[in-house]
């Protein structure tokens, strides 16, 4: 199957003009200006009109618990399994897995036939080898061992910090994490990144920034994620980026809520703090942290409540940032694109340029609706209607 997109507005994700986009093979063949796709009646070629649509990278979700996650109130708070609709509905098309809290009632065994089943299912998916806990729980005896010898393991994580629920990390554990994953990643031709989970303790990010100053680990080395969970937490991350690392926003579908309830930082509040700051734009991603559990404790480290993080948050964050903080869209994007490609080093992915995989998604040009999705080169929503559809959604 051949597809050709016709007169869309490409993002690149940097603004390219109305072009047209040949797929063929799963990849991006062509991008340009009235591109021909005649095969003389051997190959089939379906055309889609992009006309008055924004093309943009399909979405790259670098933190989902598509495993399930939570338990943190009992056994009965665990979250769901992420299905396939859960991510191609909106817009996601990569996906990297992870597991938080509970490393007992879940393993790297189950997280990564998870992202073998969806990637069976039709999208590319990766995975964070360990959990909140330290020493690393692995598939292999070494985290460094499943970095090079499991295809679908970038890196280690979400290695939890600055929270109660962490297992208390000293900085000679945290560094010789990060050292591993470092060494790993270089003889694996991967990014070995550490992805790191921070709590709401006013130690933020100490013991990252101990690691950076103490050792001859880079910044690079590391994503913090959930930076926007509390201002002073951010103000401290905010640094962080200036100084040349990454940082990982965590969007929030009810955030009206959590505004009312502590001082969580709206993301597109924060995406524009960080612009303003003259903070280079390739320095921040949004992840969604779906199916992950948000639990609600006191003062006193006593739960509360929990609700469920959501795959939606991510294009809801862009849309917010466009239309309430006036960023362009090829600033806005490159946090579910081209920013998360580069820090993953996921190669192929979250560009709209020849070579690339096609992974496309059409969004209407003045409210950023989502209407099409094509992951690999194969059509998964139309028109705002899913057309594939995991084993068991039907």
């Amino acid at each position: 199957m051949v597809t050709l997109i016709r007169n869309a507005k490409v993002y690149q994700p940097e603004y390219a003009g109305v072009r047209d986009i040949l797929v063929l093979g799963g990849k991006i063949a062509a991008v340009g200006e009235k591109l021909q796709a005649d095969f003389g009646g051997s190959l089939e070629v379906e055309e889609l009109d992009g006309e008055g649509m924004a093309a943009v990278p399909g979405f790259i979700d670098s933190h989902e618990h598509i495993l399930g996650g939570g338990g943190e109130g009992g056994f009965e708070t665990r979250t769901p399994e992420a299905e396939l609709k859960d991510l191609i509905m909106n817009g996601i098309t990569t996906v990297a897995g992870c597991i938080g809290t509970d490393s007992v009632g879940r393993d790297m065994t189950a997280l990564l036939a998870k992202a073998h089943a969806l990637e069976n299912e039709g999208i590319s998916t990766y995975a964070y080898t360990g959990s909140y806990r330290v020493p690393v729980k692995t598939l292999t005896d070494s985290l460094m061992k499943d970095i090079m010898m499991l295809d679908k393991v970038i890196g280690v994580g979400e290695v939890a910090i600055s929270d109660h629920r962490s297992s208390q990390p000293t900085f000679e554990e945290f560094a010789r994490i990060a050292a591993d994953a470092r060494v790993a990643g270089m003889l694996s031709g991967k990014a070995g990144i550490v992805n790191v989970h921070l709590g709401d303790s006013p130690r933020h990010i100490d013991l990252i920034e101990r690691v950076i100053h103490e050792t001859e680990i880079p910044a690079s080395q590391f994503l913090p994620t959930h930076v926007n969970r509390n201002a002073g937490l951010f103000d401290v991350c905010l640094q962080f980026a200036k100084e040349g690392g990454t940082i990982d926003f965590t969007g929030n579908e009810d955030i009206d809520y959590w505004e009312t309830i502590c001082d969580e930082v709206r993301v597109c509040r924060g995406i524009a703090r960080l612009l303003d700051m003259g903070i280079s734009s390739d320095r921040f991603t949004i992840s969604s942290d779906g199916q992950g559990s948000m639990p609600v404790f006191n003062e006193k480290g006593e739960y509360q409540g929990i609700g469920i993080g959501k795959a939606s948050c991510l294009l809801k964050e862009v849309r917010e940032c466009v239309l309430k903080e006036g960023i362009p869209l090829e600033i806005a994007v490159k946090g579910i694109t081209s920013n998360v490609s580069s820090i993953l080093k996921l190669g192929a992915k979250g560009r709209i340029r020849e070579g690339f995989d096609a992974d496309i998604c059409l969004l209407t040009e003045d409210t950023l609706e989502l209407k099409t999705v094509m992951a690999k080169g194969q059509l998964m929503v139309k028109d705002g209607k899913q057309l594939v559809f995991g084993t068991f959604e039907k």
